[in-house]
């Protein structure tokens, strides 16, 4: 439930930066910055997961109106600043956990997807790779349509860890802690809208290592009445990724078999 572009683009802008950045140069996940929230905010005692969840659900659009959604096809760009690079993006999504990504750039695509079992990612350094391990684990809960409401079982542990400053923002921060350890992803949720803020994850990469990845969430605007963000902000610490969605279809009919991963050539 909270905006697909935010989670799946993580992956496939690490590919891209590597990528089209080095001129060639082994594809990986540029260490992400460390950037917190600038201070904690004095704030009232944080309410519960549910309370946050439930006021985040209502505050794009409510359950009944999600449930209706069964696909989405979106479509924009994504430039990297400050390096004079742009290209187009477009995201396939199908209920209840199927997701195709594309970041294309001067013709060459790089590519993030899940079936509903089987994560594959493609790019043209490395061709059709299919994901394994945590990297794979990682890529099922992202994949899930309404990752948000689902927070509770796909993660181990949920919590709620206080109330920080976004920007002039206070905003509730859930923790989520996966069955396989390591450190809790981060979601902000404002604490008057109820809208997602920012995530700060933890991106597994292939040679093993995890490294966290920040996503701010800007101008939210109702599709079909369901709320998602229109800009999506990637930082790393050699990079910010700005996507802006330009159009957004939902209730496509979507084949299953477009989300399977492709024959390597």
């Amino acid at each position: 439930m909270i905006p697909r572009a935010r989670w799946e683009l993580r992956a496939v802008c690490s590919v891209l930066l590597a990528g089209v950045v080095s001129g060639g140069a082994a594809f990986a996940q540029v260490p992400a910055q460390s950037s917190s929230p600038s201070h904690t905010a004095a704030a009232p005692a944080a309410p519960s997961v549910d309370q946050i969840l439930d006021k985040y659900a209502e505050a794009t659009g409510g359950r009944a109106a999600w449930q209706k959604v069964t696909s989405r096809v979106s479509k924009g760009t994504i430039e990297v600043e400050g390096m004079n690079i742009a290209g187009a993006v477009e995201m396939r999504e199908k209920v209840p956990n199927r997701v195709v990504v594309t970041v294309t750039i001067s013709g060459a695509a790089f590519i993030q997807g899940f079936d509903g079992t089987v994560g594959w990612s493609s790019d043209p350094q490395n061709g059709v790779r299919e994901l394994n391990g945590a990297e794979l684990a990682e890529t099922r809960r992202d994949a899930d349509f309404h990752r948000l409401l689902d927070l509770r079982s796909l993660y181990a542990k949920v919590n709620v860890a206080g109330t920080e400053k976004i920007d002039e923002h206070d905003a509730y921060v859930v923790e989520a802690t996966p069955s396989d350890g390591g450190d809790a992803d981060k979601i902000y949720f404002d604490s008057q809208t109820g809208l997602a803020l920012r995530s700060i994850t933890q991106h597994h990469m292939p040679d093993g290592s995890v490294e966290p990845f920040q996503e701010d969430f800007e101008d939210y605007r109702a599709v079909d009445g369901v709320k998602m963000p229109f800009t999506i902000r990637q930082k790393t610490s050699e990079a910010v990724f700005t996507i802006r969605i330009d159009e957004v279809h939902q209730n496509v009919a979507l084949d299953d078999a477009g989300f399977a991963k492709p024959t390597a050539q």
